[in-house]
């Protein structure tokens, strides 16, 4: 297992630190800046991050960004130091109008898993979001004319 974790300061430039910091370690985990997982973990971190500072923001208190590579699962965990402060419903109805509410939407959307745990030890919570990866499927290189094998075959 892989494994990124750091405190930053609960302000607009430590979300952008943030931001940037999980992308760098998913390069160096060998998932290149331009390609979607790369894209997809830091928007996640970003949205998660930023959702930190605006709705989990305590005088005083860092949140906390933990990013693991399990086997074939990015797992992004983001713990802010506000309790009291659950995960807001998303509205209804989406405003077009609106500079936010749409950073929960697009980690449902992206996100294989995502939710929140209370954190009892740090009196906070922990927003947490999974994306799996999966293979890139190669086609079976095959002679013209030649017949699948069994295990080219779907069950």
């Amino acid at each position: 297992m892989r494994e990124f974790a750091m405190c930053f300061t609960s302000t607009p430039r430590g979300a952008r630190l943030a931001r940037r910091l999980v992308s760098h370690r998913v390069n160096d985990w060998g998932h290149p800046y331009p390609t979607p997982v790369n894209e997809t973990v830091t928007l996640i971190a970003a949205e998660l991050s930023a959702n930190a500072v605006r709705h989990g923001h305590v005088p005083g208190q860092d949140f906390h960004v933990r990013l693991t590579l399990a086997e074939d699962t990015f797992r992004i965990e983001v713990t802010d130091a506000r309790p009291e402060r659950g995960l807001p419903s998303p509205p209804p109805t989406q405003d077009t109008a609106s500079e936010s509410g749409r950073g929960l939407r697009l980690v449902a959307a992206l996100a294989d898993g995502w939710g929140v745990a209370p954190c009892p030890a740090a009196h906070g919570k922990t927003v947490w979001a999974e994306l799996r990866l999966t293979p890139p499927v190669a086609p079976a290189l095959r002679a013209p004319g030649s017949r699948p094998r069994s295990s080219d075959r779907c069950p």
